[in-house]
This record gives C-alpha cells, sequence and structure tokens, in this order.
C-alpha cells in the first residue's frame, strides 16, 4: 500500500473517532471535502491515473467505515445503516460524490464530517 494511503487510512480512523465522540471540527484532520472529492471524482474521468485516483478515494472511505463499524460495534450509537460489504466503498463514494455536489458550499470541512453527513442522508436506519 502507497504511503498516501496509509496516511488517509490512518487519518479516516482518527476522523471517525472524534466524530463519533461529536469533538469539535478543529480537532479533525484538515483533509477536506474538496480534497476528498478530487481523487473520488478523477477515478470516474481520468484514463490516465483514473485508477490511481479511485483506489485513493476508496482506500480513505474504507477506513472510514471500518472505524465508524467499529465504533458502533463498541457501543457508540450508529447514525448509519451502511450497505453490505462487497460494493460498499463505491456505494459510499457514488454518495460523498453526490452529497458533496449538492452541499457545495460545505468543501472547506473537513473530510470526515462530510463522509459522516454522507451516511446520515444516504444510509440513515429505517
Amino acid at each position: 500500500m502507497r504511503k498516501g494511503n496509509w496516511t488517509a487510512a490512518v487519518a479516516a480512523v482518527a476522523a471517525v473517532l472524534l466524530a463519533a465522540s461529536y469533538a469539535p471540527a478543529a480537532e479533525l484532520s484538515d483533509y477536506t471535502i474538496k480534497q476528498l472529492l478530487e481523487p473520488c471524482t478523477e477515478g470516474d474521468n481520468d484514463s490516465r491515473w483514473g485508477q490511481v485516483a479511485e483506489q485513493e478515494c476508496e482506500q480513505y472511505i474504507r477506513g472510514f467505515s471500518d472505524a465508524y463499524l467499529t465504533t458502533v460495534a463498541g457501543g457508540a450509537e450508529g447514525v448509519a445503516c451502511l450497505p453490505p460489504p462487497g460494493n460498499r466503498d463505491t456505494e459510499i463514494r457514488w454518495a460523498f460524490m453526490k452529497w458533496a455536489n449538492q452541499n457545495f458550499d460545505q468543501r472547506g470541512r473537513p473530510a470526515a464530517e462530510g463522509l459522516m453527513a454522507t451516511l446520515r442522508a444516504a444510509f440513515g436506519c429505517k
């Protein structure tokens, strides 16, 4: 795994744990919604580095969703019911891109907050 992927995964885990405890945004990583949206979008648009970009996006999402599931399994109250494994990363990626484009004014917020908002909006428990 590339160094950047590990960094993104570690940042995602830390961000989820902070977000799950309702920590103020000032304590989250400075990796923004805009920065995550770029590789998520380029994964579909760029034939040269698209596959690498898609992997970068989905690795961050996988780290985030794994940390979320671990936190909920540890007894924290869940705010979302994630899709089943298999295509989970892709489904969350598409939902995130939709949410980020619909909430374009939020691009400067931490990526972890954007993903949490995406999970609530797209995968809320019924």
